[in-house]
């Protein structure tokens, strides 16, 4: 992990200007992103949300510097991602950046002590794994867990880390919306006591609601943001826009 004087969570902001992306050339172009930006502060929890094609994992990806946009900047701090070379920006992924995916992405052969401690000490993982319940979990290998001990324990190798920035995209799977609920509570936990950046991609209105901040995206297009909304008035306004 960098020093503290360098992390995003130390006071500076993600931020997404005037992102683009296609894929594809011609007639068959697809454009995904339109023109969005992004302002994304430490300490704080937001929401992505759109019906799909929206282009809201899109944005997720580009914002986390595993896609490159077609046009626009995308700068963590003062570091610009998309004039970065690859090997560069896998480091930067590595050292300051937690991922969770409904792909669970654990290692078959470790214990969950193990795969949460890929880059954290062993005091830090007990820590962690008691906070998503997993103590008591610690000597067994992913395979023995349900999917939804197994999304806790990717939840956990995220957060053990302490990175600047805690991406999640649709953690829930098809496990279901109690599950996706109870995992937005684990990320909404991290960002308050430690004050990560926290994007969660959801169309879950209840499990959104635990953002501070919900961005609604249609057709590739920032089109409403709403500031601590309640479930329903995030399900009335997604209902809008087709979700």
């Amino acid at each position: 992990m960098t020093s503290t004087a360098t992390r995003i969570g130390a006071g500076t902001t993600v931020r997404a200007q005037d992102l683009h992306r296609t894929y594809g050339h011609g007639s068959a172009a697809v454009r995904a992103l339109r023109g969005v930006s992004v302002d994304l502060a430490p300490g704080t929890f937001t929401a992505v949300m759109g019906p799909a094609g929206s282009g809201r994992t899109t944005l997720l990806h580009c914002l986390a510097g595993m896609d490159r946009p077609s046009r626009g900047s995308v700068r963590w701090g003062g570091t610009e991602l998309t004039r970065l070379p690859e090997r560069r920006l896998a480091v930067l992924r590595r050292d300051r950046v937690g991922f969770v995916s409904r792909a669970f992405n654990l290692v078959p052969s470790m214990t969950v002590e193990e795969n949460a401690g890929l880059y954290a000490g062993q005091d830090r993982v007990r820590e962690v794994l008691a906070r998503v319940g997993l103590t008591g979990y610690e000597r067994h290998r992913p395979g023995q867990l349900s999917g939804d001990r197994q999304q806790r324990l990717a939840i956990a190798r995220a957060l053990a880390a302490r990175p600047d920035v805690l991406f999640a995209d649709e953690p829930a799977g098809a496990l279901g919306a109690a599950e996706g609920r109870e995992f937005a509570a684990l990320l909404r936990d991290g960002v308050d006591r430690e004050g990560p950046i926290c994007v969660l991609v959801t169309d879950d209105p209840v499990a959104a609601a635990y953002a501070d901040r919900v961005l609604l995206l249609a057709g590739g297009r920032l089109v409403d943001e709403l500031h601590r909304p309640g479930a329903a008035r995030i399900g009335e306004r997604l209902g809008l826009l087709g979700g």
